[in-house]
């Protein structure tokens, strides 16, 4: 079962549990989905990767309103914003730890041949497509950096 039928699924087992938050944001996500299906050249197919693209999408979307909601003050709003979170990252693969992160950026610094910053970008051409829906882009940045600085 691929991803786009496996949110359709949880659609419906949502509305029968009468979880609100899991169907208003497994709504959110196939609407999302689905534009992505009907987009020029997509030929109404949805692979998993590029469902997975969205769905990490979404959850860097959410985390970042929640951020904003608690520059604010606003308690409530960003705690609904991460209960949505929750149910997107369900669907993604499980993130690296910080040492497993560290440990891997290590073996491509070696693999690459870097040795200090000016070498980042070969680094992040690496690590970016390795360790792609497994790690943040943002995470992978700092650990280069750190790294080679």
């Amino acid at each position: 079962m691929d991803l786009f039928d496996k949110v359709s699924e949880d659609i419906k087992n949502a509305m029968k549990a009468k979880d609100k938050v899991a169907l208003e944001t497994l709504r959110n996500v196939k609407k999302f989905f689905i534009e992505a299906k009907t987009a020029p050249g997509a030929n109404d197919t949805l692979a998993d990767a590029d469902a997975l693209k969205i769905l990490q999408k979404l959850a860097k979307q959410g985390k970042d309103s929640a951020d904003i909601y608690l520059q604010q003050n606003r308690q409530d709003l960003a705690d609904a914003e991460l209960a949505q979170v929750k149910v997107i990252e369900s669907y993604l693969p499980k993130q690296l730890s910080v040492e497993e992160l560290e440990a891997a950026l290590k073996e491509i610094i070696a693999e690459v041949g870097a040795t200090d910053a000016k070498d980042m970008g070969k680094v992040m051409g690496v690590a970016s497509k390795k360790l792609a829906g497994i790690a943040e882009g943002r995470a992978i940045s700092a650990k280069v950096k750190e790294l080679l600085g």
